[in-house]
């Protein structure tokens, strides 16, 4: 008898398991959290009302007195207003 060493499907599958846990365990704990968060932010970035508190990503706080297209104008104190991209908004404050 002519004996061949060939792994079967078993083998290779099992021999290839840790490398699809390890791509699992990424997606999972790294890749989805974060589409997650950057969905929200769209989401806030997209439905900004005239009134709403605002923090951006460089940590400016404001209410937005103007909303446009791309902008949104923020009053920082009693006579600063500042116009920044919708893109720069980074989270509503309650």
């Amino acid at each position: 008898m002519n004996e061949t060493n060939n792994p079967g499907f078993l083998e290779i599958f099992l021999s290839q398991l840790p490398i699809f846990l390890i791509f699992l365990v990424v997606y999972y704990f790294f890749i989805r959290p974060n589409s997650k968060k950057q969905e929200e932010v769209k989401n806030l970035q997209s439905n900004l009302q005239k009134g709403d508190k605002v923090i951006t990503i460089g940590g400016i706080h404001g209410k937005i007195i103007e909303v446009k297209d791309k902008t949104a104008v923020l009053k920082i104190s009693n006579e600063s207003e500042l116009t920044i991209e919708k893109t720069a908004i980074n989270q509503k404050i309650s």
